[in-house]
C-alpha cells in the first residue's frame, strides 16, 4: 500500500463530505444540540410533575402533608375535588392524584392505620416509577413527624456517612452528557464510511477506482482516515465546547487517552460501516441495517444498563462488540479518571476487534467488487 495514495483517497472523500449539506448538518446538531438537549431536557430525577390532592378530611395533619410536596420536584399541589380526579386524570393534566379519606387524622390518633389512595397516571412512566416512590416518603414522613408532635429525628443505631465518588453533587447530567458524546461517535462513524462507499457506488465512480492502480485496501484506508478525523474533530469540539464549556461538566482524565482510545474505536467502527455498505445496495438499504446492528449494540453496550447485569451469554457476546470496550474505557477516563495502567486491556481488545473487522471487511469489499 502506498501511504500517498491513501492521503489522496481521503482528501477526495473530505471535499466530498464538504459537498455534502445534509451530513454536515447532522454532524453539527448530533454533537452540539443533541449533547445539550441529553443532559438539560432528559432529566432521570423528577422534575415539576403536576399533583392534585382531594382533601376530604381538612385536617392539620391532611395540611401538613398538602404543605410538603413543592418545587423542584412538584409543582404547586392543586386542591381538587373528587368528582374532579378522573376528569384531570384522563385530561392528563396530574400526574399524581392524592386522595385523604375523611377522619384521616382522628383515625391516626386513634391508633387504627387509615388508608390513603395514590391515583398515578402510568403512561408518563418516567414520573410515574420514580414519582410514586417520592409521595410515599413524604406522606409516610409527614405521618411520622406528626405522630411526634414535633419535628424531631431518631438518633440512628449507626452513624451512616455517605460520600459520592466523582461526581459530589449526584448529578445525572454529567453522566447522560458524556454517554451521548460517546454513543454519537459509534453512530456517527459507521454512517460516514458506509455512506462515503455507497456514494461511490450510486455515482458510478467505483468502477473508475477499478481502473486506477489502486488496491482495495488503499480504497477502503483512504475512507476510513477522513471519516475517523471528522469524528474525532467533532467529539473533541463537543467535549471541550459543549460538556466542558458551555455544559460545565469536568472531565476527571486525560482527554488525550480519550482520543487515543476513541481512535481505535474509530478503526473499528468505520470498518463496520464499510461492510454493512457492501451488504446494502442503496442508502435506505443501509439505513435499515444500521437499525438492526447499532442500535442493539448501543443499548447493550453498557452506557444504559451495566453490562456485569446482563446474562452470561450475552456477555460474552457483547465482549466481541468494540462499543463495550469503548463505553468501559470512556467511563474509566471521563468519570474516574483513569490511566493507562487500569484502560489498557480495552485498548487492547480494541486494537484486535479493529484489525478482525477490517479484515473481513476488506474480504468482503474484495468479493463485492467481483
Amino acid at each position: 500500500m502506498r501511504i500517498s495514495t491513501i492521503w489522496r483517497l481521503g482528501i477526495k472523500e473530505l471535499w466530498n463530505l464538504l459537498r455534502t449539506p445534509t451530513l454536515l448538518a447532522l454532524i453539527g446538531v448530533v454533537f452540539t444540540i443533541q449533547i445539550y438537549a441529553a443532559a438539560v431536557s432528559m432529566p432521570f430525577t423528577l422534575n415539576r410533575a403536576p399533583i392534585s390532592i382531594v382533601d376530604e378530611d381538612a385536617s392539620p395533619v391532611s395540611a401538613r402533608i398538602a404543605s410538603a410536596f413543592y418545587q423542584p420536584h412538584f409543582g404547586p399541589p392543586q386542591a381538587i375535588t373528587l368528582s374532579e380526579m378522573n376528569r384531570r386524570m384522563d385530561e392528563g393534566i396530574d400526574t399524581f392524584a392524592l386522595v385523604i379519606p375523611p377522619n384521616f387524622q382522628r383515625d391516626l390518633l386513634a391508633g387504627s392505620e387509615p388508608a390513603m389512595q395514590l391515583n398515578v397516571d402510568a403512561t408518563r412512566m418516567t414520573q410515574a416509577f420514580t414519582g410514586a416512590g417520592y409521595v410515599q416518603a413524604i406522606v409516610s414522613g409527614e405521618i411520622s413527624e406528626f405522630l411526634q408532635r414535633y419535628r424531631v429525628a431518631e438518633s440512628a443505631s449507626v452513624d451512616l456517612v455517605l460520600r459520592a465518588g466523582f461526581n459530589p453533587e449526584l448529578n445525572p447530567n454529567w453522566f447522560s452528557a458524556m454517554m451521548e458524546v460517546v454513543n454519537d461517535v459509534a453512530l456517527l462513524s459507521v454512517i460516514l464510511a458506509g455512506a462515503a462507499l455507497i456514494r461511490e457506488r450510486e455515482h458510478g465512480t467505483i468502477e473508475h477506482l477499478l481502473v486506477m492502480p489502486v488496491t482495495p485496501a488503499e480504497i477502503m484506508l483512504g475512507k476510513i482516515w477522513p471519516m475517523a478525523v471528522v469524528v474525532m474533530g467533532a467529539a473533541f469540539f463537543s467535549i471541550t465546547v459543549v460538556v466542558q464549556t458551555w455544559l460545565a461538566i469536568p472531565v476527571a482524565g486525560s482527554l488525550w487517552l480519550l482520543m487515543l482510545g476513541m481512535a481505535l474505536q474509530l478503526f473499528a467502527t468505520t470498518s463496520l460501516g464499510i461492510f454493512l455498505a457492501t451488504i446494502a445496495g442503496s442508502m435506505p438499504q443501509f439505513g435499515l441495517l444500521l437499525m438492526l446492528v447499532l442500535f442493539p449494540l448501543q443499548i447493550l453496550a453498557g452506557g444504559l444498563t451495566p453490562v456485569e447485569n446482563m446474562p452470561p451469554g450475552l456477555r460474552i457476546l457483547l465482549s466481541l462488540a468494540p462499543d463495550t470496550h469503548f463505553v468501559a474505557l470512556s467511563q474509566s477516563i471521563m468519570f474516574r479518571g483513569a490511566g493507562l495502567d487500569v484502560i489498557w486491556p480495552q485498548l487492547l481488545s480494541l486494537v484486535a476487534i479493529g484489525l478482525a473487522f477490517f479484515s473481513f471487511s476488506l474480504w468482503r469489499f474484495r468479493w463485492s467488487l467481483r
